[in-house]
């Protein structure tokens, strides 16, 4: 007959209860990385669109402005320093829009 002392027996149940609790640690351990790694990503594009969105209301603003500032110049029948300022605001801001949407697409090449 075999016998088993209650050390062995213990220390073979602790073995047996250990190794797959460590395994799964490991595949928890895991797939929490990626998890983190794709809210990352997701925290990264919300904030990507988000400039986004501001960069096409200043756009708005900007071509609004230009409007504005061109209907004035025709009732009064001259340019003043209102036009070249709207001017310079809507090339400013589409020239902010271009970089941010280069630079996006940049982004969208290299992550893929």
């Amino acid at each position: 007959m075999v016998e088993v002392s209650i050390g062995e027996l213990l220390l073979a149940f602790v073995a047996a209860m250990g190794i797959p609790s460590a395994i799964m640690g490991l595949i928890v351990w895991r797939f929490k990385g990626h998890i983190e790694a794709r809210e990352e990503a997701q925290a990264e594009k919300a904030k990507a669109q988000q400039d986004l969105f501001l960069l096409i209301v200043q756009s708005t603003r900007a071509s609004i402005a230009l409007g504005e500032a061109t209907a004035h110049a025709m009732q009064r029948g001259h340019t003043n320093g209102d036009m070249e300022t709207a001017l310079a605001y809507a090339t400013d801001i589409k020239h902010k829009q271009k970089d941010f949407l280069a630079k996006q697409g940049i982004h969208a090449l290299l992550d893929e």
